[in-house]
């Protein structure tokens, strides 16, 4: 997919202080936005740094974003084992072999974990070593890597790193969902690098969530000190993201964002609402922007009759995306936790009444303008569906309260330069 880049038209943000421009890099082990939220969050922040005055360098391994042209991307090519051919076990070389990170990369691979964070963050430290004078600050993408503690610690580059939420939280749920012996073993075997996160988490200075509930886990489940996380919320490209008056809304769409089926995005919840509703809503329809993949909601379409009724739609340009939540007559997120939320606040920028559950930050992005539901519960989440399409007027209403807290919270020209004050106490905290 080619993202289209409906420019920030964001005038340039005051600097923090008095000093030149920040040269920030953005570490980010995977950042194509089409693969993640991960992605989306470097190209919407690197966007927004460089619109206020920064110099931005993105340092990716693969897939690689497309970004702007204010900011420059520098390739940390990797293996790259899960675009291959078989998932990459064909793929290793003779000459891989002289090289400990890629042999690590390959049999860690090959023996069931996730090493990508791990490898990057070797191959990260390296990069930056040769390059100390190039930058006044580096900001990680949730990489919590011992490559890139390293950055902070040894090559004493002040670091502020980005943790969107805990990973324990999809190992949770995704253990929760097991149904096998052999399941739980291959769960506990990806999500191994979890221990990694953690050790790496208590050992850094500055970090950043993007959200009070993100915090709050993140604190939790990682023991860190409460002090040394500092919320900032995302923001939304509102060039591309806002209401389209000529495009009509269909009263019976539903649409809803899974961009992986994990058990965390509860899309069987949503499947299992929707068929509750085609009993006194025959005509309804529900569009999830995402690829069906070989997992439980192919599975739950199948056990419940709606392989031909749900539209799965991908490949969409950002103007796109928005295109289709302007259509819905209503959005829902039913994930049973998100550190954030972007696509609820992609769709209330759009004017689209939202319909979200109370996991994780949910709540703290629809605000008093959306509708909470519990989480994991169906019955619940038909009721708020079926209340909102029978009323024309509550959808209105709902729609522009949505809107109008979009417009006030979720705008990167005030975003960005609470990152540039807080790559400022980093920069102080280095000294």
């Amino acid at each position: 997919m080619v993202t289209t880049h409906a420019r920030l038209r964001h005038s340039k943000a005051a600097f923090p202080s008095e000093r030149s421009p920040l040269r920030i890099a953005i570490l980010g082990y995977r950042s194509d936005p089409n693969v993640g939220g991960q992605g989306v969050y470097v190209d919407y922040l690197s966007q927004s740094l460089a619109e206020a005055g920064a110099h931005v360098d993105v340092i990716s391994g693969p897939p690689y974003p497309e970004l702007t042209s204010d900011v420059r991307l520098l390739k940390i090519p990797s293996l790259d084992l899960y675009a291959q051919p078989h998932h990459g076990h064909y793929s290793l070389r003779p000459r891989h072999l002289l090289s400990p990170t890629d042999t690590y990369e390959y049999f860690g691979h090959l023996s069931g974990k996730f090493v990508e964070p791990y490898v990057f963050g070797q191959r990260a430290y390296r990069f930056l070593k040769q390059r100390l004078q190039d930058y006044d600050v580096i900001l990680d993408n949730q990489t919590l890597a011992n490559g890139t503690l390293r950055i902070q610690s040894s090559l004493k580059l002040p670091l502020v790193t980005m943790i969107h939420h805990p990973v324990t939280q999809d190992r949770t749920l995704a253990l929760e969902a097991a149904q096998t012996w052999r399941q739980r073993w291959l769960i506990r075997r990806w999500y191994a690098f979890h221990h990694m996160q953690i050790r790496v988490a208590r050992r850094l200075n500055v970090m950043t969530c993007p959200s009070e509930a993100a915090k709050n886990d993140i604190v939790d489940a990682f023991g860190i000190a409460p002090d040394r996380i500092h919320p900032i919320p995302l923001g939304v490209d509102q060039s591309a993201f806002r209401p389209r008056p000529h495009i009509p809304r269909s009263p019976k769409r539903i649409i809803s964002t899974a961009s992986a089926d994990t058990p965390l995005k509860g899309l069987p919840v949503l499947l299992t609402a929707y068929r509750q509703l085609l009993d006194t809503h025959p005509g309804l329809e529900l569009v999830v922007i995402g690829k069906l993949k070989n997992g439980q909601a192919r599975r739950t379409l199948s056990e419940l009759g709606l392989e031909h009724r749900v539209q799965f739609k991908s490949g969409l340009s950002r103007q796109e995306l928005a295109e289709e939540f302007c259509r819905a007559a209503i959005a829902v997120t039913p994930s049973l936790y998100e550190g954030f939320g972007l696509p609820a606040a992609e769709a209330m920028s759009c004017g689209t009444p939202v319909i979200v559950t109370d996991g994780g930050a949910l709540p703290e992005v629809a605000g008093k303008a959306g509708i909470v539901v519990p989480r994991g519960n169906a019955n619940a989440l038909a009721t708020a569906i079926a209340d909102l399409l029978g009323r024309a007027d509550a959808r209105r209403s709902v729609g522009e309260a949505c809107l109008k807290r979009a417009k006030a919270e979720f705008d990167w020209r005030r975003i960005a330069p609470r990152y540039l004050s807080l790559m400022e106490e980093a920069r102080a905290h280095a000294c």
